[in-house]
């Protein structure tokens, strides 16, 4: 892996060997002896907000994303290291135990990140003083801050379905029907009817029949189309409140005493975070 190709990495997605997001690449970390590509500090985390360190020796560009051989849990747990700039000796011994690569104690303590100069303290001229809270880095003091970053995320918050089934109403109209019904009708013998009357038999027996007719209610059924229903849906937009408690640094300028130092004027709480 040469350093220039290592370099354009930066800013990439690096995924896992199933090929599943573990997080963006922060910094390409080099060996401070071969000044050679050998850690990757990849962001993870809910918003990038934390750095774990990847071996590169195995990473592959896969012509946008950079595929690392382990999975994204694995990345996600390696043990943590500060991304200040080096890895300890110690902390690049914890990283290779836990990817399972074998490390050597006779190795320096590597991973300058691409781009910062390695200086060692004591041997440098442009140094001032000596840390006395850890390893030897430079004449400065990194001020941090914690920024807080909001975000929304999609989820599935219920589901709606259309469903018909069948209901049974009783249903009464009144509907007017007809029927026949004998009446008798008597008339007197006159000369008008004498004729008829007397065309028969001067005495027989005789049966005359009438038919009735009546109506029935016949009820039928048809199926009418009344109404179509569809599902659509709309987007309704709320604001919600996000609080969250961020930690910054301060630095304090003292003396030995732990009192402020002469010249300071005592003066406490600039922008920048430093207290004089």
């Amino acid at each position: 892996m040469q350093t220039d190709q290592a370099v354009t990495w930066r800013g990439r997605t690096a995924v896992d060997a199933d090929g599943d997001k573990i997080g963006s690449v922060e910094e390409v970390y080099l060996d401070a002896d071969t000044n050679q590509p050998e850690w990757l500090a990849v962001k993870t985390g809910l918003f990038g907000s934390r750095i774990s360190f990847v071996p590169i020796a195995e990473a592959t560009d896969t012509g946008g994303d950079v595929r690392v051989p382990y999975s994204k849990d694995q990345v996600k747990d390696a043990p943590h290291a500060d991304a200040d700039g080096q890895l300890s000796q110690q902390e690049e011994a914890q990283l290779y135990r836990h990817y399972g690569l074998d490390y050597s104690e006779s190795r320096s303590d590597s991973g300058f990140a691409e781009g910062t100069t390695a200086g060692t303290g004591q041997g440098s001229a442009d140094v001032v003083g000596n840390d006395v809270s850890g390893p030897e880095t430079d004449r400065a003091i990194t001020r941090s801050e914690e920024e807080l970053r909001v975000g929304s995320t999609e989820r599935e918050a219920g589901r709606v379905r259309l469903k018909k089934y069948v209901v049974e109403d009783e249903v009464t109209q009144t509907v007017p029907v007809r029927r026949e019904e004998v009446r008798i009708e008597r008339e007197p013998i006159t000369d008008a009817n004498l004729g008829d009357a007397t065309s028969g038999p001067a005495i027989s027996e005789e049966e005359h029949e009438v038919t009735l007719h009546a109506e029935e209610v016949v009820a039928q059924k048809r199926v009418v189309p009344k109404e179509r229903i569809r599902l659509e849906k709309d987007v309704e937009t709320e604001q919600r409140a996000v609080n969250e408690t961020v930690r910054k640094e301060q630095i304090d300028i003292v003396d030995a005493d732990g009192e402020p130092a002469e010249g300071t004027d005592g003066v406490r709480g600039t922008d920048a975070g430093v207290t004089r």
